[in-house]
């Protein structure tokens, strides 16, 4: 069996058929042997024991298996050694044969490898019985091992020693604990093993043809846990307390990390030291640890495995506040950034992306463990910016989403953008963003102050502010506005518009400088920015006027007091900028809402203006039918509540007001807008106009026009249309009628009754419920103001409803 297997062994490289094949036949042939050693322990059988187990175990002298088969394989005969060493324990527990004898005795057997694992059993019950100190067996063992120099079978070997002997270390506390020398004979020989396993890890890469370079480092792969197990070995010995860890452990590790010189095994063994060793260990011995990453091969993936050491160390000082003196006087800040800069200087191929991706791992380290310190906050930005210094903007997308993250990890962890504003190197590292991810950075930082309701409340911090979001206000040099998608286009100028409207401040003065920096950001903007953000300034500042109602001053200079007046010449510029849109519409309802205000601070001149500039917009600039009629009514409605013109002052706009409502396109909406002007005549208001003769001569203008409306009508479709223009204007009499208007009798009303029924009547009238319902209604409301009786119920107990 044993010639069969090694012509096995002697056969070519085959495929993956192949493979099976000679798996199955190993298998077969550790079954085989296992099956008679079985047979010999039963019949209690040392020699025969001995023999085939030799047989059994020569099956992994295979050169044939990939890691991952070898491994199967592996497994199999290791199960069968588990029986045999109990075997070995019976036998010299019963004396048949001695201990030692039964040491020197397998030393016997033909093949170096089947004599090794036996004699790693046999020293383990060697160990166990005590009879010589543990660690001159284990400095025995891990000698001889050196004898199978093969990759992977002696990885395999020196795998099986560290299972067999983890339990049976000089370590403290242990039963095989001998004098104070012990720990370091078991720190040494783990030490040893690891060395030892790591240089056959790393051979393993540079035997073989080079076209199967990128299968060896697959296959490595498989096995780094079997070498990775020895420094978890060593950071479970009691006695490997941090003097030891400082002196000896860390710097023999550290040592053949560096000479072995191969990336794979740098990578994973410096991330190994990270996760097993405990944190307290890496933060008192962060000089040394820091110190071999600049000695790395250039491939190595340092930032992932320093990100990772970084997010160990601030979760252990997230997780008790007693630990961050131990920090500070360390200066764990200081020495990783000094280890950064180090690194990035060693490594000039480095790309972008992986010295930014150092710097944010950097700057989370930074805000966990020290949060209060801003200057270590803008130094690591700094730092970014020195690396990124003499570039263009970045355009590797991976790059550019380490800064955004890097650019918004001081946002969410101060939740207010004040305190970013203090970082001095903030926006210069804004500065190399592409136009695109400016625009996404810029909508972040506009997002935390919603969410955070962040008041930004100073000039100077708006100023800071809008040099950020800069890319929203205003056109980057080289934006093209083809890309810019018009939904996209209309949130991010709505977000601004939202922004102005968290700038505030309690002194007048400081938010008149503060409206002034808004203004002269967003005019930079440009026509199609001005429609959003305009009407947000405007509001904010009339916000500032109704606060200082009924202050007045000087407004000549520029350091001026913050008065109406300052403020009305500051809205005045900025409505006057949407010319250039244009946008008329938006224009003039600006300019009223402006007249409102000043009406109510009691400038009558200021509020002529601005009706001025509003009639202005309407003769020269809306065409449109539609926002002729809608600018109109907001006209009317906006002069009937003005109380500070005097009656030259009101009669230019009223009769300005009569004459446009009268010139619409449409007749049915010239008749809304003129009776629409009957109010502009009858005020409520304690000196309020009265003017009941104006009043009815616009009304009796309302229904000369409705009447012209349904003679076109008759003309143009052969009937006479709806009537429902003589029923709205019936209402705006019965609303005048109640005010008292002297004018306005129960006869006129009874009158228009009449015509309203004739028309209905008429052989040319349309039918229209919706007319017969609104009708019905103010008959009905007619009769109801009757039923009340006393002074109402006289003045329409006259009228007469019924036909």
């Amino acid at each position: 069996m044993a010639a069969a297997s090694a012509a096995v062994r002697m056969l070519p490289d085959g495929g993956a058929d192949d493979e099976e094949r000679w798996l199955a036949e190993g298998i077969a042939g550790v079954q085989q042997n296992a099956f008679y050693m079985h047979r010999a322990l039963d019949s209690n059988n040392l020699k025969d024991a001995l023999k085939y187990s030799a047989q059994m175990l020569s099956e992994l002298r295979t050169s044939r298996l990939s890691p991952h088969k070898y491994y199967e394989l592996y497994m199999r005969a290791f199960d069968e050694m588990k029986k045999l060493e109990m075997f070995f324990r019976e036998e010299t527990r019963r004396g048949s044969c001695s201990v030692v004898d039964l040491y020197e005795l397998v030393q016997h057997a033909g093949n170096v490898l089947p004599r090794l694992y036996l004699l790693c059993t046999v020293g383990s019950v060697y160990i166990k019985s005590k009879e010589a100190p543990a660690k001159d067996v284990l400095k025995d063992l891990v000698e001889m091992c050196r004898g199978i120099q093969h990759p992977l079978r002696g990885l395999f070997l020196r795998s099986y020693l560290s299972q067999i002997s983890r339990d049976k270390l000089p370590d403290i506390g242990s039963e095989y604990e001998g004098d104070a020398e012990s720990i370091n004979d078991a720190v040494e020989f783990v030490l040893q093993n690891f060395i030892e396993m790591n240089k056959l890890w790393v051979r393993m890469q540079h035997q073989g043809p080079v076209r199967e370079k990128e299968k060896r480092g697959k296959e490595r792969n498989e096995l780094r846990d079997l070498v990775g197990k020895n420094l978890h070995v060593l950071s479970q010995i009691e006695g490997v307390d941090l003097d030891m860890y400082k002196e000896t452990v860390l710097p023999r590790i550290l040592e053949q990390v560096v000479n072995c010189k191969d990336d794979l095994a740098q990578f994973y063994l410096m991330d190994c030291i990270i996760q097993v060793f405990p944190d307290e260990y890496h933060l008192q011995t962060l000089e040394t640890l820091l110190s071999a990453f600049p000695q790395l091969q250039p491939s190595v993936d340092i930032k992932t495995v320093l990100s990772q050491l970084m997010d160990r160390l601030s979760n252990y000082a997230a997780s008790s506040p007693e630990v961050l003196p131990e920090f500070l006087q360390v200066e764990a800040f200081a020495k990783f950034s000094n280890a950064i800069g180090k690194v990035i200087e060693a490594q000039p191929d480095m790309p972008v992306v992986g010295a930014v991706t150092l710097y944010v791992s950097l700057l989370t380290f930074t805000l966990r463990v020290h949060p209060d310190r801003l200057d270590y906050v803008d130094q690591v930005l700094g730092a970014c910016v020195k690396k990124l210094s003499g570039k263009a903007k970045l355009e590797d997308s991976r790059a550019t989403k380490q800064i955004v993250a890097l650019l918004s990890a001081p946002l969410e962890k101060y939740s207010n953008i004040v305190t970013a504003l203090e970082l001095s190197n903030y926006p210069r590292v804004m500065d190399y963003l592409d136009n695109a991810t400016t625009k996404v950075m810029a909508v972040v930082i506009i997002q935390s102050i919603m969410k955070n309701t962040t008041c930004i409340s100073t000039s100077d911090k708006i100023e800071s502010l809008f040099d950020l979001i800069k890319g929203l206000i205003k056109d980057m040099d080289g934006a093209q506005d083809d890309e810019l998608d018009e939904e996209d286009f209309k949130e991010e100028q709505n977000s601004v518009a939202r922004l102005i409207h968290m700038l505030h401040n309690d002194d007048p003065e400081e938010m008149l400088k503060i409206l002034c920096t808004v203004q002269k950001h967003i005019l930079q903007g440009g026509p199609k920015r001005l429609t959003f953000t305009v009407p947000s300034l405007v509001f904010s500042a009339l916000k500032l006027v109704r606060r200082l109602q009924g202050q007045d001053g000087d407004v000549t200079g520029e350091d001026v007091p913050a008065t109406p007046k300052k403020i009305f010449q500051i809205l005045h510029q900025t409505v006057e900028a949407l010319s250039c849109v244009p946008s008329p519409e938006l224009a003039l309802r600006l300019y009223l809402q402006c007249a409102e205000a000043a009406n109510d601070c009691d400038l009558e001149p200021v509020a002529y203006e601005f009706f001025t500039q509003a009639f202005i917009l309407y003769e020269e600039e809306i065409t449109d039918s539609k926002a002729q009629i809608t600018a109109i009514h907001l006209i009317i409605g906006t002069l009937q509540r003005m109380n500070i013109f005097g009656v030259e002052n009101r009669d230019t706009l009223t009769h300005k007001t009569t004459g446009y409502s009268a010139k619409l396109l449409k007749k049915p909406d010239q008749c809304r807008a003129v009776y629409a002007c009957s109010h502009l005549f009858w005020t409520d208001d304690q000196d309020g106009i009265m003017d009941g003769e104006r009043v009815l001569l616009c009304l009796k203008r309302a229904l000369r026009i409705a009447n012209a409306a349904q003679q076109m009508a008759s003309a143009t479709r052969g009937s006479s249309g709806s009537v429902t223009l003589f029923i709205e204007i019936l209402n705006k009499y019965l609303y005048f009628f109640e005010k008292g208007i002297p004018q306005i009798t129960n006869t006129v009303i009874q009158d228009l009754i009449e015509l309203i029924r004739t028309e209905k009547q008429s052989d040319n009238s349309v039918a229209d419920p919706s007319t017969e319902a609104f009708f019905s209604s103010t008959l009905r409301y007619i009769e109801f103001q009757k039923q009340k009786g006393g002074s109402i119920g006289e003045k329409y107990e006259q009228i007469k409803t019924s036909s």
